[in-house]
């Protein structure tokens, strides 16, 4: 929401530069969501905020970037309190406890991109905010989130239960990382929440460089609803304890390759929307993507208990309790190979859109630019492909690991009689 609205202060970035900043969050955040740090995580994240609200038109793009990495100290704090709750309940609640826990973050961003754009307009006279560049306070964006910031810290720190077999051990890290589970469920992570995650940052830059011809016949929902890019984030937000509660009783993996099923068809009906210059036929199926892939959020993150659950009732050598922890490193390794996902989806989109930046710098005027926006307007549909093709990929991953009954089982083994 910030980066659409640089332009209003007087900071120019290209498309391509404009998803380097919000790619790197989730970049930093991947690499953080190892860490078992709730308190103090969720007190750097007044980093960002108070930077953010120092910006003006004068600030240079390697400091934007700079501002962008520490947003990622939220992604971090998110994944720690997923391996954290994972110890409080058992096997077969799982699903619903994490999903609806997930729930909760994941909501912040849609709660942001709802938010921000109105914020940041306070203030400015009602007709100025109809113009295609007026005046915006983008300070209020990271004022805003400060004592929310501080109070949750505090909270974490005062309140927050701890258990003795929750500790995040070098040694459950180390024989999560060697079980070749953890790494096909952080494959499946990147096309659930690494989907979830990267459009739901990349969508309202897409939506602003695809359908200029709708935002300027709807300057509401231009000026004060950011495109709708909220709506998705909201959608797979709350689909995401639906994903976990379905998983407890019919298994993750059945719901996980129902979803990527979906994913991939519907990821088809963007594609014909794109093509067809369609906002209404284009939005709608990212609406249902995004329901996707918060239930499959829900769906994978069932499964990674699940999994270790099985694996040691199989092995004679080792407690239940060694595979609890084995299983809570494994979901903080998943996410944060998983929120890698958000950033391939936005350098994706960041690749396909170089197509058009020679000619948009060579445009100097208002209509000659509009022309170029309209003659590229299907400059995204390369990553969508790419996109399919992933989620056809990953759909047949979880059929062959999880599945799987008939098909050379003698020789290679799936988990599907486990039912993860």
């Amino acid at each position: 929401m910030v980066v659409i609205n640089l332009g209003n202060v007087g900071i120019t970035l290209s498309l391509p530069e404009q998803f380097w900043l919000t790619a790197v969050p989730n970049l930093i955040g991947s690499a953080l969501r190892i860490l078992l740090f709730i308190p103090c995580l969720a007190l750097a994240v007044v980093v960002p905020s108070g930077w953010l609200a120092g910006l003006n038109h004068d600030t240079q793009f390697a400091v934007l970037l700079a501002c962008a990495a520490t947003a990622g100290f939220g992604g971090g704090n998110f994944s720690s309190s997923m391996a954290n709750i994972s110890f409080f309940f058992p096997e077969g609640r799982q699903g619903a406890a994490l999903g609806i826990n997930a729930a909760g973050g994941n909501l912040g961003v849609a709660v942001a991109q709802l938010l921000v754009p109105l914020v940041i307009i306070i203030g400015v006279p009602a007709a100025a905010v109809k113009l295609p560049v007026h005046e915006v306070h983008l300070a209020y964006a990271g004022l805003m989130w400060m004592p929310f910031i501080v109070a949750a810290a505090f909270c974490a720190w005062r309140y927050m239960d701890s258990i003795s077999d929750a500790k995040a051990d070098t040694a459950s890290y180390t024989k999560a990382l060697r079980h070749g589970q953890t790494w096909v469920m952080s494959l499946l992570y990147i096309g659930t929440f690494g989907s979830f995650i990267g459009y739901a940052f990349a969508l309202p830059l897409v939506i602003k460089n695809t359908f200029p011809e709708f935002l300027a016949g709807h300057p509401f929902i231009a000026t004060y609803l950011a495109g709708l890019g909220f709506v998705g984030a909201l959608v797979g937000s709350l689909a995401r304890p639906l994903g976990g509660w379905l998983s407890d009783r019919v298994g993750g993996a059945r719901v996980t390759l129902a979803c990527f099923a979906g994913m991939g068809a519907f990821t088809a009906l963007a594609i014909a929307g794109v093509n067809r210059h369609s906002f209404a036929l284009f939005f709608a199926a990212y609406m249902v993507i995004f329901l996707f892939s918060g239930m499959g959020n829900g769906s994978t993150y069932r499964m990674i208990p699940a999994i270790f659950a099985e694996l040691g009732r199989r092995d004679a050598n080792a407690t239940l309790v060694d595979y609890k922890r084995r299983a809570a490193a494994a979901i903080g390794i998943c996410g944060a190979v998983g929120a890698f996902g958000g950033f391939l989806i936005q350098v994706a989109f960041r690749q396909a859109s170089l197509s058009t930046v020679v000619e948009m710098k060579a445009a100097t005027l208002p209509a000659q630019k509009a022309a170029i926006a309209h003659a590229h307007a299907g400059w995204s549909i390369p990553a969508l492909w790419v996109f399919l093709g992933a989620y056809v990929a990953l759909g047949a991953l979880t059929w062959f690991c999880y599945v799987r009954r008939s098909v050379a089982t003698t020789r290679i083994p799936s988990l599907a009689s486990a039912a993860v």
